[in-house]
C-alpha cells in the first residue's frame, strides 16, 4: 500500500475496529473531509474477522461509487478492478481477487434477491446515509433482516456526516462513534436576493461575479440540470482565464471527469452542480461554494398516481454538507442566498424520500423477498396510503396473487427484471406479442436517454436522433436493453 497522509478520521480506526469485533451494527459519524469514504474500508481490509470475506459499501450515486474505488485503488497501487473494485448500473469492475467492492444501493438490493445470505460477505457499509435515499432504506432494511434471520456473523457500518444519530443509536440498539474532523474555516455570507422579482439565475450570476474576488475555484449549487445552463449562458462573457464546468448525472464519464480534475495552470474553474456534488466528492482547488439553498427532487402525488419533480429549500444538514466543500483544503467562504434568520427555520435533515416516493417498486421488492413492510427495520416507516395504492396498482397489472400476499407468476418475472413494474409489465406484455427486442430498446431509451436532450416530445424522432449519437446509445441504451433482454429469456 502507498504512504498514506493522516486525515481526521484515523483516530477513531482503533476504536472501530474493536467495535466491529462484535457482529452488528457500528455507526460512524465523520465530519465533512475526514476521509471516511476512502480510509475506512482500506483500513478493515486485513481484520480476522473478515478473512476470506469482501466488503460491499453503498454509495448514493454512481459518479461516487467510481471515483471511490479508483481512489482506494491508486492508494494500493493497483488498478480498478483487482482489490478494489465497483458494481454500478451499466458498469461493473470487479474480478476474482477483489475484497472491497462499490456499488450503488440499488445494485446491493439486486444481490439481496438472488442471494439473500450475502455469501461470502462479512461487512456492508452504508456511507452518506444521511441522504436517505429509497434505495438506501430498503436496502438497509433487507441487509438488517438478512443479519438478524440467516447472518449473524454479518456487519453493518452506517456512515455519514450528518446522521440524525439519536434515531438511529436508538432503532439499531447501535454503538456512535464520532470523528470531528478537521476542516479548515470557512467564511459565511448570506445573501439573499435584493427583491422577489429577481430569479434564481440572475441573482446567482451576481453573486458569482462577487465571489470571484477571492481566491481559488468555485462550486455552485443549483438545483436542476436547467439552472445549471441557464446560469451557465448568463455567465459567458467571463474571462477565457475561467472555465465553465457543468457537473450533473446526465453528463457522461469524460465530461465528468472534466469537473473534477484539477485547474490547468493560470486557470480557474466554475464548477456549476446539482446535489451530485454535496458528498462524497472532494474536488480539488474549491474555495469558493456558492449555494442556492434549492434542490429539485421527485414527489408522487397520491391522488393522480403520478411523479413530479418539485423545487425546495434544502435541510440544515445539507448546508452544511455544501458549504463543507469549501473548507476541505484550506480555509475558504460560502455564500449562500437566502437570510440567516431564516435558516434555523429549515429541516434539520433531508426529508426521508420514502416519504414522498412512489412505493409501487419497493412493495415489489419486498414481496419478492417475502416479507411485509412491517416485519423488516425502518428509520422511517413506509406511508400506510402509498402502500395501499402500491399493492392496488401491482394487483391491477397481475403481478399479485389472488389474496394479494404474494406474487403471481406474472410478478415474479416482473420482479426478475429489476425495473420499476410499470415498465417491467408493459416489456413482458410486448414480449407475449413477439415485440420483446423493440420493448428493451424503447424501456432502456426512455430510463437511460439524458433529459437534457430530450427536445421532442415525438417517441419515433426521439428514437431516431437518439440513435444517431452512438457514444450516447453504445454507453447508455444497447447495454441496458440487452441486459433487459437477458433477463426475460432466462
Amino acid at each position: 500500500m502507498n504512504a498514506l497522509n493522516p486525515l481526521p478520521i484515523d483516530d477513531v480506526l482503533p476504536a472501530l475496529r474493536q467495535s466491529l469485533l462484535q457482529p452488528g451494527a457500528v455507526l460512524l459519524s465523520a465530519a465533512p473531509g475526514a476521509g471516511k469514504t476512502t480510509r475506512v474500508p482500506l483500513a478493515l481490509l486485513d481484520e480476522d474477522w473478515l478473512a476470506g470475506q469482501r466488503i460491499l459499501m453503498l454509495e448514493p450515486r454512481r459518479l461516487a461509487a467510481r471515483n471511490a474505488a479508483q481512489f482506494m485503488a491508486l492508494q494500493l497501487g493497483e488498478a480498478v478492478g483487482q482489490r478494489v473494485g465497483y458494481r454500478i448500473r451499466l458498469d461493473t469492475r470487479v474480478s476474482a481477487q477483489t475484497r472491497i467492492e462499490v456499488m450503488t444501493e440499488g445494485v446491493l438490493t439486486r444481490m439481496l434477491q438472488d442471494d439473500p445470505e450475502l455469501s461470502g460477505i462479512g461487512l456492508v457499509i452504508f456511507d452518506e446515509f444521511h441522504e436517505r435515499n429509497l434505495h438506501a432504506d430498503l436496502a438497509l432494511a433487507l441487509a438488517h433482516q438478512c443479519q438478524q434471520l440467516l447472518r449473524p456473523d454479518l456487519r453493518l457500518l452506517i456512515m455519514s456526516a450528518t446522521l440524525d444519530e439519536q434515531a438511529l443509536t436508538t432503532a439499531l440498539d447501535a454503538p456512535l462513534l464520532v470523528s470531528e474532523g478537521h476542516s479548515y474555516p470557512v467564511d459565511m455570507h448570506y445573501q439573499p436576493a435584493a427583491n422577489a422579482n429577481q430569479s434564481i439565475i440572475e441573482h446567482c450570476a451576481r453573486v458569482v461575479h462577487q465571489a470571484l474576488q477571492h481566491e481559488g475555484d468555485m462550486l455552485v449549487f443549483l438545483p436542476g440540470v436547467r439552472e445549471i445552463y441557464q446560469l451557465q449562458q448568463a455567465l459567458t462573457h467571463l474571462p477565457a482565464s475561467i472555465q465553465l464546468l457543468p457537473l450533473h448525472g446526465q453528463l457522461n464519464d469524460a465530461e465528468q471527469k472534466a469537473a473534477l480534475a484539477p485547474s490547468a495552470t493560470q486557470q480557474r474553474k466554475i464548477i456549476l452542480a446539482t446535489n451530485i456534488a454535496e458528498s462524497s466528492l472532494t474536488i480539488d482547488g474549491v474555495r469558493i461554494v456558492v449555494d442556492s439553498g434549492l434542490e429539485r427532487r421527485s414527489v408522487f402525488h397520491l391522488s393522480s398516481g403520478l411523479n413530479a419533480l418539485q423545487t425546495r429549500q434544502i435541510s440544515r444538514a445539507s448546508a452544511t454538507q455544501r458549504s463543507g466543500r469549501a473548507g476541505r483544503q484550506a480555509p475558504g467562504v460560502c455564500y449562500r442566498l437566502w437570510p440567516q434568520h431564516t435558516h434555523e427555520r429549515l429541516d434539520a435533515h433531508i426529508r426521508a424520500e420514502i416519504l414522498d416516493a412512489d412505493l409501487a417498486p419497493l412493495l415489489l421488492e419486498l414481496l419478492q423477498w417475502g416479507a411485509e413492510p412491517t416485519e423488516l427495520f425502518w428509520l422511517t416507516p413506509p406511508p400506510t396510503a402509498a402502500l395501499q395504492q402500491a399493492r392496488e396498482l401491482l394487483a391491477q397489472l397481475g403481478m399479485l396473487t389472488p389474496d394479494q400476499t404474494g406474487l403471481s407468476e406474472h410478478g415474479r418475472a416482473c420482479a426478475a427484471l429489476g425495473i420499476e413494474p410499470r415498465w417491467a409489465h408493459a416489456l413482458l406484455s410486448a414480449h407475449a406479442l413477439a415485440q420483446g427486442k423493440a420493448a428493451c430498446t424503447w424501456v432502456a431509451l426512455l430510463q437511460e436517454w439524458p433529459a437534457t436532450r430530450r427536445d421532442t416530445d415525438d417517441l419515433l424522432r426521439l428514437y431516431a436522433r437518439a440513435k444517431q449519437q452512438r457514444g450516447l446509445w453504445q454507453q447508455r441504451i444497447e447495454p441496458l436493453a440487452k441486459g433487459l433482454c437477458r433477463n426475460y429469456n432466462t
